[in-house]
């Protein structure tokens, strides 16, 4: 079977790793081309990969089968149709879209043409979070930190949309019922966005979820705890690690699981390449994107309401 063509539009600090890994796919994929804007960082980037380079993303329509959009969440909508209505796949980075209504147009656009749509959602990639997510189902509260340095990208959107949609979008995966609640507060301080929030999500099968986040962080942080019957799950996605508490009797057991530690966004591409070749539904499909939008954009108007 003829490898895949490829091809990345924007090359900032994360388009650059999916060409990196799409370069080194060579058994699946051809990587065609990489577009960016910043001309300087397009010759870098493409110079490196030895990849053809363009500075428009509609050069590359007739070039490419599947591609990465790793450009600011404003032109995620745009940029997408084009390559969806051009019958070619799209990985798009999160959030899928800035609105619910452009989200929704990728989704049925995707349908229309019966082709793949997967959003960047990386986590669900990770390979602890594999390891737990079938001890995990229906907790009984979950609490996550993810917090950074200010990363000097991504600006272009707060912190709830750039780092607490990960979250959010694990949790619509492990908690089986609907939302009752939602209680939330963000704070300026660097931008003109929330740059560390807090929510509160109720479940209406009682499930308590507090998610923190933070962009102004003096250290990074990944984890997630989860708090099931008799049971304690604790997970660092930096780390890779995942420890089980469990009671026995009057006492605690504790065991780490054995888990393969993997580049996430690696078998993130890879599952990509084998969905578009095989046409299977993604992990993460326009869907599951859409849902964490959604639950994304009501956190941010309850903090700012």
């Amino acid at each position: 079977m003829q490898n895949l063509k490829v091809g990345v539009i924007g090359v900032g600090h994360l388009g650059e790793k999916h060409a990196r890994i799409y370069s080194k796919l060579l058994s699946k994929v051809n990587l065609v081309g990489i577009c960016d804007i910043n001309e300087q960082r397009l010759k870098e980037v493409g110079t490196q990969f030895a990849v053809g380079q363009f500075n428009n993303h509609l050069k590359l329509l007739d070039k490419v089968e599947a591609v990465s959009i790793c450009v600011p969440t404003n032109l995620h909508a745009s940029i997408a149709k084009d390559f969806l209505s051009n019958e070619c796949c799209v990985l798009v980075e999160k959030p899928i879209t800035p609105t619910l209504q452009e989200a929704d147009e990728l989704i049925s656009l995707a349908k229309k043409k019966n082709l793949i749509l997967q959003v960047g959602h990386v986590e669900r990639f990770n390979s602890a979070y594999q390891a737990i997510k079938v001890l995990a189902k229906n907790p009984k509260f979950v609490e996550c930190h993810r917090l950074s340095p200010f990363p000097n990208r991504s600006l272009d959107i707060g912190v709830v949309l750039d780092l607490m949609i990960h979250d959010i979008d694990i949790i619509l995966g492990l908690v089986e019922s609907k939302i009752s609640d939602i209680q939330a507060v963000g704070v300026k301080v660097l931008t003109d966005y929330e740059d560390i929030a807090n929510a509160r999500i109720t479940f209406k099968n009682g499930c308590v979820s507090n998610l923190t986040a933070s962009r102004v962080s003096n250290e990074t942080m990944r984890k997630i705890r989860l708090f099931l019957k008799e049971t304690y799950i604790s997970l660092d996605y930096c780390l890779q690690e995942a420890f089980i508490y469990k009671k026995l009797g009057k006492l605690i057991s504790k065991h780490s699981l054995p888990i393969e530690k993997e580049e996430p966004l690696k078998k993130e591409l890879e599952s990509f390449v084998d969905c578009v070749s095989s046409h299977q539904k993604p992990l993460v499909s326009g869907i599951e994107g859409r849902a964490a939008l959604e639950l994304a954009l009501k956190i941010i108007q309850k903090i700012w309401k």
